[in-house]
């Protein structure tokens, strides 16, 4: 089970990093709108598969995730990093999305799924650098 202030903080926010590999290894970053069903414990968001991350994603699943606070107070500081393998989202993972930004259900879609294996929040406002994780037992 996820702690609830792990998800308390996916929840409070929209937008997610997303790191992929190429076949040679080379790093690339791309910024997505996400929708989270904590049911599933899933990641969803959009981006057609001829983009630079879904070419990555189609060939290695394997992927990484942050959502940070921005924030300049130190002990503000929150943040979330987050391993995890993408795959196909399926139309619960297309309802969860347009529940949460209602204005795609019109458009296109080609949504992912990132299932996390690891999940790490640093939160500062529990103590300067305390940090919670959450591993998947699968």
């Amino acid at each position: 089970m996820v702690d609830k202030k792990i998800t308390s903080f996916i929840k409070k926010h929209h937008v997610l990093t997303l790191a992929t590999v190429d076949e040679n290894g080379l790093p690339y970053v791309a910024n997505c709108f996400y929708a989270y069903n904590d049911k599933r414990n899933l990641f969803v968001f959009t981006s057609d598969t001829t983009t630079r991350h879904g070419t990555h994603m189609t060939s290695n699943p394997h992927v990484a995730l942050s959502i940070p606070l921005e924030t300049r107070v130190v002990g503000r500081v929150q943040g979330i990093q987050i391993c995890g393998i993408a795959e196909t989202g399926d139309d619960e993972a297309r309802s969860i999305y347009i529940k949460r930004f209602p204005y795609a259900a019109v458009a296109p879609l080609t949504l992912w799924a990132v299932r996390p294996t690891m999940m790490k929040l640093t939160d500062n406002t529990l103590g300067f650098g305390k940090k919670l994780i959450w591993e998947s037992e699968e």
